[in-house]
């Protein structure tokens, strides 16, 4: 989906003299570029730029004074996004127009970037596969998982599910859960290590109707408008782009299909992320539910739950149900 602001609003003498100073230097027209394909931080620049950190800083601390990206401090880590409302946005990408994306520097930028993602995308395969056979045991750092799983069924409901796609399903869990709603269910996973736990658990449970399959969350490999319910639990806090994976979802949905995103609500434990492969410290209610919007969809409930009693874990869980737009237009 094009994330460019519309229309062709007018700005301030002041505003876009002070957008076109920040851009005009070739380091900082490098970083619009970079951002305008998705959140990074002063670490992933660094890299992908090959410069040093304290000058990273500075090119971002002038970008964000002039309002053409914004900045968001999540634990240790500051993220940062190319603006998409305001003067400022409507700056940020009339500028972004007028570049030549085969720019020599600006492919080798994004092939660095795209040598960033692998990495993170290898250390969390790493991580999963020391963790497959103690998945379940690991997610216990939130609220009660029976909690948790009373939450999803009690937002689901109970009417049957002609189809069933569960995104990032880890050991299963979820389609063990949701499988006997469903006619059909499919399991996608990065992880062949977690696969291998899902189908034992599966077949143990004689869900033979359920699937598991080895995918990416940013590219599913299945059928467009096949869905009805989509799920997607404990996944975007692994992803360096999940807006991306919300819309790759969305794509999946038949018309007025249900998306279910379950996540943590913004904390600052920073062990999940050195330990833990976290790469994203929680999420937002608006900032889930912008990506869902943006997607085409509509967020019909949020809801958090959190630990009880004297036991009770410091990650609250969130609950994102949104609906496909396109029964209800018709």
């Amino acid at each position: 989906m094009d994330t460019r602001v519309a229309g062709h609003a007018e700005v301030s003498l002041a505003k876009l003299l002070g957008g076109l100073k920040a851009a005009g230097e070739a380091t900082r027209l490098r970083i619009l570029a970079l951002l305008d394909s998705g959140d990074l931080t002063v670490k992933d620049l660094t890299e992908i730029l090959t410069q040093s950190q304290p000058r990273v800083s500075r090119h971002l601390k002038l970008l964000s004074e002039a309002g053409l990206i914004s900045r968001f401090p999540e634990g240790a880590w500051v993220y940062y996004r190319l603006a998409r409302e305001g003067e400022g946005g409507r700056i940020a990408h009339s500028i972004l127009d007028c570049l030549d994306s085969k720019d020599a520097v600006l492919v080798r930028d994004r092939q660095r970037h795209e040598a960033v993602k692998i990495a993170h995308a290898e250390a969390a395969a790493r991580y999963f596969r020391a963790m497959a056979e103690n998945w379940d045991r690991l997610r216990s750092l939130h609220a009660p998982e029976d909690s948790v799983e009373a939450t999803v069924r009690a937002v689901v409901g109970d009417k049957p599910v002609q189809a069933l796609l569960d995104i990032g399903t880890g050991t299963g869990r979820m389609l063990e859960l949701l499988g006997p709603l469903a006619a059909r269910a499919v399991g996608v996973d990065t992880s062949h290590d977690m696969l291998s736990v899902a189908r034992a658990r599966l077949s143990e449970a004689g869900l033979d109707h359920v699937q598991v399959r080895h995918g990416d969350a940013y590219d599913l490999q299945v059928q467009a408008n096949g869905f009805d319910l989509v799920l997607v639990h404990q996944v975007l806090h692994y992803l360096d782009d999940p807006a991306r994976a919300i819309r790759e979802a969305a794509r999946t949905l038949a018309p007025g299909g249900r998306l279910l995103v379950v996540d943590f609500a913004p904390h600052d434990i920073e062990m999940l992320r050195e330990s833990h492969a976290h790469r994203r410290l929680g999420f937002a209610h608006e900032e889930v539910a912008d990506w869902c919007v943006a997607a085409g969809l509509e967020v019909v409930e949020i809801r958090d739950l959190s630990g009880e009693g004297a036991d009770a874990q410091p990650l609250t869980v969130t609950f994102w149900l949104a609906r496909d737009r396109r029964q209800l237009m018709a």
